[in-house]
């Protein structure tokens, strides 16, 4: 399977100026995977992650923040069939939905330009979906999974805000604050994602936890960042995802149930 193009352009070529881009149901490819990526200045590691996306993934979305350094470059010059949407806002959220937004496949991965998740297990992410889950979530702390890069303070902050969610939602999630993600693309109109930085994998969790939609969870191995240094603040960025989970949770009204639970998904 493929994702076909406007005849007037080429994937190698189209540049998406990110604004009210959305794609309309009946232009989703049954079937298809989409991979996003969000990168900005990742030069040195785009391609170790490009070069390694299994052949099953249909189309790739590098979303560029306005990189300063040659990101755009390597990633066409290591996927030819990359497509590059340029970011407007700020932020790891807004960049996802940006790609979200341009993501035409009916599966729909997001996974970090950094080198520290490792692309041949988005095969098991889309069986998941395959199997009837709305939403999958990777988890380093189930059976099968892993990190060399947690610290312990993350580790703990981790496992405290998951504590937290799997109290206030009724959840049994092994892991919170992840990116390693994939979801059906219908499930954009049901988790309506507005969130800017890096809370928004917690608000992509909760909200699927009011939409009552099917969650799963597969084993993923997490690694150091290849090069360079990660925009991820702890002390911030947790007190983000904090104020995310509490105002999904008390705040903010559940979202339309726009799906229905697939059977035998559990």
């Amino acid at each position: 399977m493929s994702i076909t193009y406007p005849s007037e352009t080429t994937p190698a070529a189209l540049t998406i100026d990110d604004g009210a881009l959305a794609l309309a149901t009946s232009e989703v490819e049954i079937g298809a995977v989409s991979l996003v990526v969000p990168a900005m200045n990742e030069g040195r590691n785009i391609a170790w992650v490009l070069e390694r996306v299994p052949s099953m993934v249909d189309e790739v979305i590098l979303v560029d923040g306005n990189s300063t350094d040659d990101t755009v470059a390597v990633a066409r010059a290591a996927y030819p069939g990359v497509v590059v949407v340029t970011q407007k806002g700020r932020g790891k959220g807004d960049a996802l939905r940006a790609g979200f937004a341009a993501a035409r496949g009916e599966y729909v991965v997001m996974i970090d330009a950094d080198g520290s998740m490792e692309p041949s297990e988005i095969p098991a992410y889309v069986e998941k979906l395959r199997e009837g889950h709305d939403l999958v979530k990777g988890s380093r702390f189930m059976a099968g999974g892993g990190s060399s890069d947690i610290t312990m303070l993350r580790d703990l902050g981790n496992r405290g805000l998951m504590g937290l969610v799997n109290v206030l939602y009724g959840a049994r999630f092994t892991d919170l604050c992840y990116g390693y993600c994939a979801f059906r693309h219908r499930a954009l109109t049901t988790l309506q994602l507005d969130a800017d930085g890096f809370e928004i994998e917690t608000q992509i969790a909760v909200r699927a936890l009011n939409a009552d939609i099917s969650i799963g969870e597969v084993p993923s191995f997490e690694s150091p960042r290849l090069t360079g240094e990660s925009n991820l603040n702890t002390f911030r960025d947790g007190q983000r995802v904090l104020r995310t989970l509490l105002r999904e949770r008390f705040t903010r009204r559940s979202a339309a149930k726009d799906l229905v639970p697939a059977a035998d998904a559990s």
